[in-house]
C-alpha cells in the first residue's frame, strides 16, 4: 500500500474574473487519490463586498463542495478570505513542514496593494492589542493578520461589469508601474522572510509551503530553508501544488486536460530526511 497523501494548493481566487478556475468541478481529479487536501489561503474572497448576498452565496457554494468531497479538505485562511478558517497554518512530517498562506511575512500583508499603508497601520494596531503572553506567539499573531486583512473591502474583485473589472484590476494591481516593483521585490524577499519566520518562532521547519505572492516555484533560503510557492489560478502566475508523503515532498504543475485539472510535471522533489 502507498503511503497516504497530503495534497496542498492554494490561490483558487473562486468567483474572480481573472481566475482560470472557473469550474469547482475541475479540480475533481487533485481531489482523487489524496488522504488530505489543504487548501492554503485565497480560496475564494470572503471580505466585505458591494453584494453581500452575492459573497455569501459563493462562499456557501465553495463550502459545500469541498465538503461532499470523500477527502477531507482544511481551509487555511489568506488575505481575501481571513475568516474562512481559525487555523493559520499547519505542521507535518513532525514539524519538518510548515504551511501558511505567506501573506503575513510582510509587515502589510500585501505590500504592493492600493490598501499597503493601511493595511500595514492595522496589522501593528492588531499586534499591539495583543495580550502581552501572546505577543510572542505564532498563532496569534497570524490571526491578529488575519483580522487586519479582514477589516479591507473587496475592490475590484466583486465587480460583475466586465470593463470595469479590467480597469479595477489594473489600478488595484499593476498601476502606477511601480507596483511591478514592488511584486517583484516581495518574490525575491519572500524566503529570506519564510527563513526569518522560522527562525523567529523556533520551528523545526525545513520545509515552508506557501502562496501568496502567485509565482509557482521553490527557492532556497540562505540558512538552506526550502520554500514552496504553489502558485495562482490568477495572474500572472501559474499554478502548482506540493504532494506529501511518508517520506518526500514534491512541487508539482497543475496542467489543464481539457474541462480537467491533473497534476502534470514535477517541478522539485526532496526527501524529507530527519536530522
Amino acid at each position: 500500500m502507498s503511503p497516504p497523501l497530503i495534497r496542498i494548493f492554494s490561490d483558487l481566487h473562486y468567483g474572480d474574473r481573472a481566475s482560470s478556475l472557473t469550474s469547482l468541478d475541475a479540480l475533481a481529479p487533485l481531489l482523487d487519490g489524496p488522504a488530505q487536501i489543504v487548501l492554503n489561503g485565497d480560496t475564494l474572497d470572503t471580505r466585505a463586498s458591494r453584494d453581500p448576498a452575492a459573497t455569501a452565496t459563493l462562499r456557501a457554494t465553495v463550502v459545500d463542495f469541498f465538503q461532499h468531497q470523500n477527502v477531507p479538505v482544511t481551509f487555511i485562511p489568506g488575505n481575501h478570505d481571513p475568516d474562512i478558517s481559525d487555523r493559520h497554518y499547519l505542521e507535518f512530517a513532525d514539524g519538518r513542514v510548515f504551511v501558511t498562506h505567506g501573506d503575513v511575512l510582510f509587515a502589510s500583508l500585501v505590500p504592493w496593494s492600493r490598501d499597503a499603508a493601511l493595511l500595514r497601520e492595522r496589522v501593528a494596531a492588531g499586534l499591539a492589542a495583543l495580550p502581552p503572553n501572546a505577543r510572542d506567539q505564532l498563532a496569534a499573531r497570524l490571526a491578529a493578520c488575519h483580522r487586519a486583512a479582514a477589516t479591507i473591502s473587496q475592490r475590484h474583485q466583486s465587480e460583475r461589469h466586465g470593463l470595469k473589472y479590467a480597469l479595477g484590476f489594473i489600478t488595484d494591481t499593476v498601476w502606477p508601474p511601480r507596483r511591478i516593483l514592488l511584486v517583484l521585490r516581495a518574490w525575491r524577499e519572500a524566503p529570506g522572510r519564510a527563513a526569518a519566520l522560522v527562525r523567529r518562532y523556533g520551528l523545526p521547519a525545513k520545509f515552508f509551503v506557501m502562496g501568496h505572492t502567485h509565482r509557482l516555484g521553490v527557492a532556497r533560503a540562505p540558512d538552506g530553508l526550502v520554500v514552496f510557492n504553489t502558485g495562482s489560478f490568477c495572474p500572472p502566475g501559474r499554478v502548482g501544488c506540493v504532494d506529501i508523503t511518508a517520506d518526500r515532498i514534491s512541487l508539482h504543475r497543475i496542467e489543464r486536460r481539457g474541462s480537467e485539472l491533473r497534476v502534470g510535471s514535477t517541478l522539485a522533489d526532496f526527501a524529507l530526511a530527519r536530522d
